[in-house]
């Protein structure tokens, strides 16, 4: 067993950060969203996305989509591009 856990206070040191910064987001309502945007984020990579890149091809397809089908902009119903893909 190793005596020092480095690997898991680095994976950690991001949600640290996060919470001291939005210590003060202004209302429940800024929390919520700030955890929803987490979770598309963690959701884009798991599914392959490079999660910059899939939240501005989604925020520059948004406005002019349909309302009926924004679900196909999720990161599980979009295909992961090639790094060489535009």
């Amino acid at each position: 067993m190793e005596i020092a856990n480095n690997a898991a206070e680095r994976a950690l040191r991001g949600v640290a950060l996060g919470r001291k910064n939005y210590l003060f987001l202004g209302s429940d309502a800024g929390g919520e969203r700030a955890a929803a945007i987490y979770g598309l984020i963690g959701t884009s990579k798991l599914n392959g996305h490079n999660p910059k890149a899939w939240l501005k091809e989604v925020l520059s397809k948004i406005a002019d989509y349909p309302v009926n089908r924004v679900s196909e902009l999720l990161p599980w119903n979009l295909a992961p591009k090639s790094p060489g893909e535009v």
